[in-house]
């Protein structure tokens, strides 16, 4: 089987924000490190990449008087440098669309879907304040439907449902907030109609498509698929390939969403095995996933299915859309304007960045929108990782040193109560249950199998209290201590794609080799054998001993030293 994971392209126009990073990149990461477990290295792929082309990249070059790479360039590389050293996200390739590979496959991929392209004029709107042409989610006005204020020119956030500019009550242009008047201008359009049926079915079909990727994937079949334009009249972005279509650019969704074949292509090229991308992108022996945010679900499970089929090749459609609702800050919308949120280069400065990546993917809004709290966060770390998980691996590891000088003792399996059996079963069946939910994109879900598995395991120890049947029954202790020393086994393969450097030190202190090296199906198992020795022992979390007004006064501090060290495009 061959597993291939994308997220979402971040745009380079300013730093993700935490919601940003735990709707696409950390979930997808998360995934990406259990999928290699479950199938093996070589059978994964993981990509994504900077989209770094559209307005407003161009109008900030304009301001600032440089070419648009120069920006770009530097949004790129202090990105990519946070993601790969910082936040630990194990990308095959994380490219950008600046990328030759990218730009030449966009060309030649769009060139093959002729005959679903047709031409035709359209009235677009253009702010005469900026003088440019501007796309959809440049405009913003209210919602004809629902009401709401503050829709875009593509779709309402409130409602859901399917706009254009033109739709909107009381129009204006983003950035300057003038009304713009609409200029006709030939545009080449993206037949999306052509697919309104084959999309319903796929969609109804699937067995694995979360509900709220169906749902919103449905009502844009329902309301009746439109053409879209493929092109825009704007500078920065890859030429379109069109025949007439000389001096227009290809719109940043549609050759974004391309990016993910690219992206797959570039890395095999790299690698010297140019052919070998398509294992991952055709053929029934493929499994794709993808991790978005909520905004992004029609591009992804209406335009981007719709494109694959549209080549007549065989690509494979979507398994799996992760798309999470949206995660709010201390009850508001992340706003790097009004400086409001976290930003993942402020982050680490605070905590133990695996401490956040636990944080994140505990709060992950799987179902609908999450509030991300200070008291929540510091919770998290004190309570589920400090003493729920790091409580019990000490008391576990230290009782082994105390009782059996640190060596597995051999069990008595004809001393095994039922509470014995009780958590024997429990060991085992907790990474599968935990698989299972990880398949369907269900991570924070998954994350409680990790929980349980330390709660039961800290409730086992209190019942079956070694401590005392020491001094009674040797064997009965050992039993209990074997048991639970196999138990840190499992819960540290599980706890791996959140955490992998803590769990590696876990691994550590059992005495045994490299996560990396095991197998997820393995997890269950009791392979600490009789006569293994385990390592030092040491203090796998430590509590955060802040108040709620102390790290926001940190965050500020930190803030005001990164607003000056950050590239000239994000401050």
């Amino acid at each position: 089987m061959k597993i291939f994971v994308a997220s979402a392209w971040p745009y380079v126009n300013s730093v993700p924000h935490l919601g940003n990073l735990i709707g696409s990149i950390l979930s997808a990461d998360v995934f990406a490190r259990y999928a290699r477990l479950k199938y093996g290295r070589e059978n994964v792929i993981f990509v994504s990449g900077s989209d770094e082309h559209g307005t407003p990249i161009e109008v900030e070059a304009r301001k600032r008087k440089v070419e648009p790479k120069v920006l770009t360039d530097q949004a790129h590389n202090y990105d990519k440098k946070l993601f790969l050293d910082v936040w630990e996200i194990s990308f095959d390739n994380y490219t950008r669309t600046e990328s030759e590979v990218h730009k030449q496959f966009v060309r030649e991929y769009l060139l093959g879907l002729q005959k679903y392209i047709k031409v035709e004029e359209d009235e677009i709107p253009y702010c005469e304040n900026d003088k440019l042409f501007l796309p959809d989610r440049f405009v913003k006005g209210t919602c004809p439907y629902c009401g709401f204020e503050d829709a875009r020119g593509d779709q309402c956030d409130n409602c859901g449902r399917l706009l254009t500019p033109k739709m909107l009550i009381n129009p204006r242009c983003v950035l300057c907030g003038s009304t713009p008047i609409f200029k006709k201008t030939k545009h080449w359009f993206f037949d999306l109609s052509e697919f309104n049926d084959k999309i319903r079915d796929w969609i109804i079909s699937s067995k694995t498509m979360p509900d709220n990727v169906k749902s919103v994937a449905l009502s844009w079949v329902k309301e009746g698929l439109k053409p879209r334009s493929i092109t825009r009249d704007n500078s920065w972005g890859i030429p379109s390939p069109f025949e007439g279509s000389e001096g227009k650019t290809i719109y940043v969704w549609f050759e974004a969403l391309l990016g993910y074949i690219s992206a797959t292509i570039e890395y095999f090229k790299n690698n010297g095995q140019e052919e070998k991308w398509r294992e991952f992108w055709f053929g029934d022996n493929v499994k794709s996933y993808y991790f978005i945010g909520k905004d992004n679900i029609p591009f992804h499970a209406v335009i981007l299915p719709a494109m694959l089929m549209a080549s007549d090749k065989g690509y494979v459609l979507p398994t799996v859309i992760g798309a999470t609702e949206y995660l709010m800050y201390e009850g508001q919308k992340f706003s790097k304007s009004r400086r409001v949120g976290v930003w993942i280069d402020e982050a680490p400065e605070l905590f133990d960045v695996e401490y956040w990546r636990f944080i994140l993917i505990r709060l992950r809004p799987e179902e609908k929108d999450t509030n991300f709290t200070w008291r929540e966060a510091l919770r998290i770390i004190n309570t589920e990782l400090n003493d729920d998980i790091g409580n019990y691996a000490n008391r576990v590891l230290t009782m082994l040193k105390r009782y059996f000088d640190g060596v597995i003792p051999s069990p008595k399996e004809e001393l095994y109560n039922d509470e014995d059996k009780r958590f024997i079963e429990e060991i085992m069946e907790a990474p599968v249950r935990m698989g299972e939910l990880m398949e369907l994109s269900k991570l924070k879900a998954a994350s409680e199998e990790i929980l349980k598995l330390a709660r039961d395991g800290n409730a086992y120890l209190n019942s079956r209290a070694p401590w005392n049947l020491i001094k009674k029954n040797k064997d009965e202790a050992g039993n209990v201590l074997y048991i639970t020393t196999n138990s840190l086994r499992t819960l540290a393969i599980m706890l791996y794609p959140i955490m992998p450097t803590h769990a590696n030190n876990l691994f550590t202190q059992l005495g045994l080799g490299k996560i990396e090296d095991e197998k997820w199906d393995s997890a269950g198992e009791f392979l600490l054998k009789p006569g293994h020795k385990i390592g030092d022992v040491k203090i796998l979390f430590n509590k955060i001993d802040l108040k709620v007004e102390d790290v926001e006064k940190k965050l500020e501090e930190i803030r005001k030293k990164l607003e000056k060290m950050r590239p000239e495009l994000l401050r």
